[in-house]
């Protein structure tokens, strides 16, 4: 099984991606399992809510597949506020869809599921010549992501119930030209307008804040000046992998691992062929397998007089769509891979031979052998490496599980100290400062877990400082932590967080002086237009925006034609304040509906628009609430 795996890594991966992203429809419909769990609930949706825990279970899963799928990207960009709330939102826009399809009676028949799975282009090289899934692979790919077929189907049944909640909606959009006209001759439009920014930097020098504003601003925020409520922690980690390290393994051992596997360590011999294959499953009629049978012979003829044309006859007349693209390369395989009828042809052929007609279960095949990989004895010396990372993985393995027992019984009875669990497993004990449930901690850390900062925080555990449970962060590996000691959270005074108030209070004064000054001087220009201390001329649309503020773009373009030139001030939130002078009309650039692609794209976004209403319109009738706030509306830390 781990051979196939490592041969299809590819395959594993992508696998892997359809399983953490399955086929989102209009957001996304998140596939994971359902967490019950009670707790701080963040969402609710047509009565059921999401909790807290579900949340953060479902962010932590999402990162550690993609961890797995891609052992060396940087988990980290996964692992921020922006990130986590689209985790809450794809729950969210997944309960939404899931209940609408079961209000709406949606069911999907077996056939249907089958259907789906079999037009999955990743599982494409793990079928059979007949077109069908190879059922052992099949399972071999799921088993590896901790999944049998059952639980993959049922997910399977799910999204495929799903899609048909919006796929109405989809497949009924309908555009009409004048809407198009309409749309794209607004998106292209130009005006030529002029443009002056009161940006917050240019008032720095301005604005001096004095002591009393410093104060008063504290006072007015002191909720936003508190300390995380955080401990000092030691902790004890038994894992295999620690184990291992430990473990020696004798001269003697090893060579008596080696004796005991050496039929199972041997390379067998191996064939590599190519073939092309005519479809003749056994239940075809006679008459169509005559034919089928008809036609193999003539390609054998052809194959026989022209043998280094095999590749080229294959491609293009080969029924195998897994190897007929390569030519009918099957590559290497060893005995007990394929049928017996095909193998014990390709292993009574010598190299470069081309063999007659061979029948088996799904047809005519014409093979040629076209590599050869003798048998080899096991060799001591050359695979002692191998070995003995192999004998000390599983007597690490064997010991973990003979005292993983032991250590959980430990750490509980002998709480007040980590001494002795340490002492009698050779464990160290590590040390953490200034830990905080609050913290994204990084996860390669043993102690960032939710689960063992729930523990470790909770008010048992602040209160006794004695050792938690024994917790499984990973496959074969156990934490226990205890505090050491506790910093509960507190005000900050004023002078700990003086620098910091300065410089928030400094940059408030510029953005209102900014913002002052502009309104001040839109009221001037408007007054004497030709004193106005303007940008020169510039085209502008909302397809070419020159990177100004979409604000500003908005209300430039929303400007009645009738009533140019107009001057218009426009509160810039945190960069400031602008005017826009909208001088006049240009003429577009081209008459963008005879483009047939910004058709599609008008097309397209209609369709979205439509999904996005659609959308709109189940989550108010199965009355959604969302109770945490999006991080774009959330103060930045003090």
């Amino acid at each position: 099984m781990f051979d196939f795996i490592r041969q299809h890594k590819k395959i594993m991966q992508i696998l892997l991606i359809i399983l953490i992203f399955p086929s989102f429809v209009l957001f996304g419909i998140d596939g994971y399992k359902r967490f019950n769990s009670s707790g701080e609930v963040v969402a609710s949706v047509d009565g059921v809510d999401i909790s807290k825990e579900e949340w953060e279970k479902s962010h932590q899963s999402e990162i550690q597949r993609m961890r797995a799928s891609m052992p060396t990207i940087d988990v980290s960009m996964f692992d921020t506020p922006a990130i986590k709330y689209g985790v809450l939102e794809r729950l969210v826009q997944s309960r939404v869809l899931e209940a609408s399809a079961k209000k709406l009676n949606l069911k999907v028949s077996d056939q249907k599921v089958a259907q789906s799975i079999a037009e999955m282009e990743v599982l494409a090289s793990i079928k059979k010549p007949d077109g069908s899934l190879d059922i052992e692979k099949y399972r071999q790919l799921l088993a590896a992501q901790g999944m049998t077929p059952e639980i993959f189907e049922s997910r399977m049944r799910s999204d495929v119930a799903v899609k048909q909640v919006v796929t109405g909606v989809t497949q009924s959009s309908v555009t009409f030209p004048s809407q198009m006209e309409v749309a794209l001759d607004a998106f292209y439009q130009q005006r030529e307008v002029q443009i002056a920014i009161f940006s917050a930097s240019d008032y720095l020098g301005e604005a001096k804040p004095t002591d009393e504003e410093v104060l008063k601003y504290f006072n007015a925020h002191k909720e936003e000046f508190k300390s995380l409520e955080s401990a000092d922690i030691e902790y004890v980690v038994l894992s295999q992998e620690a184990i291992e390290k430990t473990i020696t393994v004798s001269e003697a051992e090893l060579k008596s691992y080696f004796e005991q596997n050496q039929s199972n360590l041997a390379a067998k011999e191996e064939r590599k062929a190519s073939h092309i294959l005519i479809n003749a499953p056994k239940e075809m009629n006679e008459a169509d397998r005559a034919k089928a049978k008809e036609k193999a012979l003539s390609l054998l003829d052809m194959v026989k007089k022209s043998p280094a044309q095999f590749a080229d006859i294959a491609k293009k007349n080969s029924q195998d769509p897994g190897s007929a693209v390569n030519g009918g390369d099957l590559g290497f395989f060893a005995r007990g891979a394929m049928v017996k009828p095909f193998e014990d042809a390709a292993f009574n052929l010598k190299k470069g031979e081309i063999s007659g007609l061979v029948q088996s279960d799904f047809g005519f095949h014409i093979i040629q052998l076209t590599d050869i990989k003798s048998a080899s004895g096991a060799n001591f010396s050359q695979m002692r490496s191998g070995l003995e990372a192999e004998l000390k993985k599983q007597l690490a393995q064997k010991k973990y599980a003979e005292i993983a027992e032991q250590f959980t019984n430990m750490v509980y009875e002998q709480a007040d100290s980590f001494k002795a669990v340490a002492q009698k497993f050779k464990l160290d004990i590590q040390t953490a400062a200034g830990v905080s449930k609050d913290i994204n901690a990084d996860k390669k850390t043993a102690w960032a877990n939710p689960n063992v900062l729930k523990a470790v925080f909770s008010p048992e555990s602040i209160k006794s400082l004695r050792n938690t449970e024994a917790m499984e962060i990973a496959p074969n590996t156990l934490i226990s932590v205890r505090i050491t000691k506790h910093y509960p959270a507190n005000y900050l005074s004023l002078e700990e967080v003086k620098p910091m108030l300065v410089q928030t209070v400094l940059n408030e004064k510029a953005l209102s002086l900014a913002k002052k000054d502009g309104a001040t001087k839109l009221e001037q220009w408007k007054k004497t237009p030709d004193k106005a201390e303007l940008q020169a001329p510039v085209a502008l649309s909302r397809d070419q925006n020159l990177k100004l503020p979409g604000n500003l773009v908005d209300e430039a373009m929303r400007a009645n034609p009738e009533k140019l030139p107009v001057m218009i001030g426009v509160d810039l939130g945190a960069k400031g304040f602008g005017i826009v002078k909208v001088n006049k009309m240009l003429p577009s650039a081209n008459n963008p509906t005879k483009t047939p692609e910004l058709k599609q794209r008008f097309i397209k976004s209609w369709s979205t628009a439509e999904n996005l209403a659609y959308f709109s319109y189940l989550k108010d009738i199965l009355k959604v609430t969302l109770k945490e706030p999006s991080p774009d509306l959330v103060k930045p830390s003090k």
